[in-house]
């Protein structure tokens, strides 16, 4: 996620830091330059990283006052490689996908393929929901023991027809018996078993909660003005195959891809009107489409929620036992 990146700049130092020791006011130059800055194509600066191990003679131009100084460096920057795991909280949902922020960097966004499936957008709630199917396994294996059964298993699905059919009738007799109890009881008890239907198999990825993903592609953008106007050119790192089960021809075969090609990058221009906003200079493309990504709630094992709820009730004993200490240091 973060890598350690060579430069070399010149840096100009100011006529009033000429009185301070050339390195020290080179570091202030440096620190003042980069931090929070993103380089094309390199990532997000996030600090110097040690002294500058190579400085030059300083040089003056006539009607500057400064002093120009040749260095080399070493800058801390944020680049998450392709297929990183990260975690992160969700800023903002929409219906084209879930945008996601890491604390320092928020231009990181889940579109709607490389969602949980199956996933849907809820408009009254304005959240993703992601609601798994767990039935086509038993189904599978229900199949395979029926084909090595044979003539004693198909008498034993005989029975289990009839079996099934009488408790089909039971079944539409206690719905109907439910019907008429609700009727004369009220719609309370209904509500309830209501909510508890809908819930079921239902994982919401609410405003805030934690979230892992793995990076797919990163996306670095310079806009510049040129004679036919505003350009945007993106330049892409992401998998050649970037989409599995797609196809991908090599010499002359296509064969099926299921975990990705190799990384390539690619750039691509685009013109811009006026008022159209501003792409961001650093981009991330996520997913959340594999097992074990998402929100971290849902993959968490009893244990660990057991830790967490004790860790959350810790945390609310020690700030009320804080409060009653502080009201009594007050009081007295």
């Amino acid at each position: 996620m973060f890598v350690m990146v060579d430069v070399f700049d010149t840096i100009r130092i100011e006529p009033s830091q000429l009185a301070v020791p050339t390195v020290q006011a080179i570091h202030s130059e440096i620190d003042q330059k980069y931090p929070n800055r993103v380089l094309m194509d390199v990532g997000l600066v996030v600090c110097r990283h040690g002294d500058c191990y190579k400085v030059s003679h300083g040089v003056c131009v006539a009607g500057d006052g400064g002093s120009h100084h040749d260095c080399a460096f070493r800058l801390v920057v944020f680049r998450p490689f392709v297929e990183e795991v990260c975690i992160g909280r969700i800023l903002k949902s929409t219906a084209d996908g879930i945008q996601v922020s890491l604390g320092f960097f928020e231009d990181i966004f889940i579109p709607t393929y490389w969602m949980l499936r199956p996933s849907e957008y809820e408009e009254r709630t304005g959240l993703w929901v992601w609601t798994p199917q767990y039935d086509d396994d038993d189904d599978d294996n229900e199949g395979g023991d029926e084909e090595e059964q044979g003539d004693a298993g198909g008498a034993a699905q005989e029975n289990n027809d009839e079996k099934t059919s009488s408790v089909a009738v039971k079944m539409e007799d206690t719905a109907s018996t439910a019907a008429d109890d609700i009727a004369t009881n009220g719609d309370d008890n209904n509500n309830d078993d209501a909510i508890v239907v809908e819930d079921e198999g239902r994982y919401e990825m609410e405003i805030g909660s934690e979230i892992r993903f793995k990076v797919k592609s990163l996306n670095f953008t310079q806009v510049t003005n040129t004679a036919k106007g505003m350009q945007a050119t993106t330049t892409t790192t992401a998998q050649l195959n970037a989409f599995p089960g797609t196809k991908l021809s090599r010499g002359g075969e296509d064969d099926a891809v299921e975990g990705g090609g190799p990384v390539r990058r690619r750039s691509s221009s685009v013109g811009l009107d006026e008022t159209s906003k501003l792409p961001a200079s650093m981009h991330i493309v996520a997913s959340i489409c594999e097992d074990g990504l998402g929100c971290t709630s849902w993959w968490a094992s009893p244990d660990e929620e057991e830790g967490e709820q004790e860790a959350v009730e810790n945390g609310d004993a020690a700030h009320k036992s804080a409060i009653k200490e502080d009201t009594i240091s007050n009081g007295q």
